[in-house]
């Protein structure tokens, strides 16, 4: 017994004194590396070869902080996509374990159900966030180790092991700022907390509402919505009816994304016929179809580093949308006639005045494309939910067109703003912008802008029988059905020119569908868009 255990004793000494030799080489090994990169390299090589991890991956957050990256690789992770647990390690600054089974069937991220795809089902993951052991706690990355639940829990949570994480982000940390990454790190750390506290926000609103005009509580509540989209890279699905300024709120994210100084493409996919649609978006090479004599980027590729902003999507073609759906999970896509997919990074904002999930149950729009646009939907309020806006808004028209008419300033009533806080607007905020540029063209110089300068709902407030004594003589009347002519015909006009030419909102202030007053346009020669 006596000789056994002394035995037992001495195999164990020698035992540890071989895992402190491996542990001599392994931080050799370590410190005889001279970038932050062969540093990942060594150990990886290391906890595959003397740890026994068989599935092991080092990733780093690349110089400007949105990405996690593998060394030799070219997939990226977007560091604000909750749904891949790497970045939800590191945004809730924590480590994770998770059952690989369990994982498969509830995390819904393309890229990590590819990376574990082959992995045994009983194995656990472990997700390590690695960061700086200094006074500057930067974050470094990530460290995830795969396999057996039992093996990996011995090893990973040993003195052994945590003495080795020590060491690895000691030596990290010290590389990257011999290598210049030091400052890039600490920019990043105090950019992210800046935008993460409340006071950023704030200020970030108070900014916007330079553009998105406004106090109400619904334009507030947007605004902040607005801040919170930009502090992402999801994609933004604008909706809300027509008029609500929608344009503006897309360019309002994107001004105030970290992709602010990138490129702002935008396109109106209601606007553009079918044929023409696919090659504006993708591209298209030399000889790709008939006409196109020369190659020519389309504004997916011109977006890459900033924003794309696709207005009126929900008339985009089916073919069309399967396609976006492609380059929206993937980054990739192939110009027309081209052989080879080319990659952009971009950000999509889409907008819709359409309900599209009754275009979803009409088979005129694709579910899994609208689930994909709605990562981060946003709702313009109309015009009617924040009324007490009209009059900041309707000064600020008035003086938009005293500017860009280089007239003289002008003053709007209070008893005009009365009026038109009163006033229907089925056009929203577009239909106010309108109403306020007529107005201060039928407002003489040096004279305020009175009730009698807007029009009424529509063109006139007056009574169709007032209109047609305003303007005839009722006593000269010879011809009943020729008067009644003349004054509709003068209504459409009149509507029409309120309108910009713009039919739909034309007809349906005249409560007549737009087939009836295209029609009775054809029939009065009255010249409309």
């Amino acid at each position: 017994m006596e000789v056994g255990g002394m035995d037992s004793r001495q195999a164990n000494r020698h035992e540890s004194q071989q895992w402190r030799l491996n542990g001599m080489h392994q931080a050799l090994s370590l410190v005889e590396c001279e970038t932050p990169r062969e540093l990942r390299l060594c150990c990886c090589d290391i906890l595959r070869r003397d740890w026994g991890f068989e599935w092991v991956q080092c990733l780093y957050i690349d110089g400007d902080g949105r990405w996690l990256a593998i060394d030799d690789a070219d997939a990226r992770l977007d560091c604000d996509d909750f749904r891949h647990p790497f970045a939800h390690a590191i945004r809730q600054e924590t480590g994770m374990t998770l059952a690989l089974g369990e994982a498969r069937s509830r995390l819904d991220h393309p890229d990590f159900q590819r990376d574990v795809a082959e992995l045994p089902v009983h194995w656990r993951l472990r997700i390590l966030p690695l960061r700086a052991r200094d006074e500057h706690r930067e974050w470094l990355g990530v460290l995830a180790i795969a396999g057996n639940a039992v093996f990996l829990d011995e090893r990973l949570d040993s003195p052994d092991f945590h003495a080795f994480e020590t060491l690895v982000c000691r030596l990290w940390a010290a590389l990257s700022r011999r290598c210049g990454e030091r400052s890039q790190r600490v920019h990043l750390q105090n950019s992210l907390a800046q935008l993460n506290t409340r006071d950023r926000r704030r200020s970030m609103c108070e900014q916007m509402a330079v553009d998105i005009l406004g106090q109400s509580d619904a334009i507030q509540r947007l605004r902040h919505q607005v801040v919170r989209a930009a502090e992402t890279n999801l994609a933004v699905l604008l909706q809300g009816e027509t008029g609500t300024g929608k344009d503006r709120v897309a360019r309002a994210i994107h001004r105030f994304s970290a992709r602010g100084n990138g490129p702002f493409m935008a396109i109106n996919c209601a606007a553009i016929p079918e044929t023409l649609l696919e090659s504006e978006l993708f591209g298209h090479i030399r000889g790709a179809f008939s006409g196109a004599d020369e190659s020519r980027e389309g504004l997916i590729a011109q977006a890459d580093g900033g924003t794309l902003f696709l207005d009126e999507i929900g008339d985009m073609p089916l073919a069309l949308q399967a396609k976006l759906l492609r380059v929206l999970e993937s980054g990739r896509y192939r110009p027309l006639g081209a052989g080879e997919e080319r990659r952009a990074d971009m950000r999509l904002i889409a907008a819709t005045h359409q309900p599209l999930r009754e275009r979803i149950q009409d088979k005129r729009f694709r579910a899994d494309l609208f689930y994909r646009l709605g990562q981060f939907p946003v709702t313009l309020p109309p015009l009617r939910e924040r009324r007490g806006d009209i009059p900041e808004l309707a000064n600020a028209f008035v003086r938009d067109f005293c500017h860009r008419e280089g007239r003289e300033e002008l003053t709007i009533t209070s008893a005009a703003l009365r009026q038109l806080r009163d006033r229907d607007y089925p056009g929203n905020v577009r239909e106010l912008k309108n109403l306020i540029d007529y107005a201060c063209a039928m407002s003489p110089p040096g004279e305020d802008i009175g009730p009698m300068a807007l029009p009424g709902e529509g063109v006139s407030s007056e009574s169709p029988l007032d209109a047609v004594t305003a303007e005839t003589d009722t006593a000269s009347v010879r011809d009943l059905r020729r008067a009644v002519r003349e004054y509709e015909a003068s209504v459409i006009r009149q509507r029409l020119l309120y309108y910009d030419g713009n039919r739909t909102l034309a007809a349906a202030s005249l409560g007549v569908p737009k087939r009836t007053l295209a029609h009775k346009c054809q029939q009065m020669e009255l010249d409309a868009k």
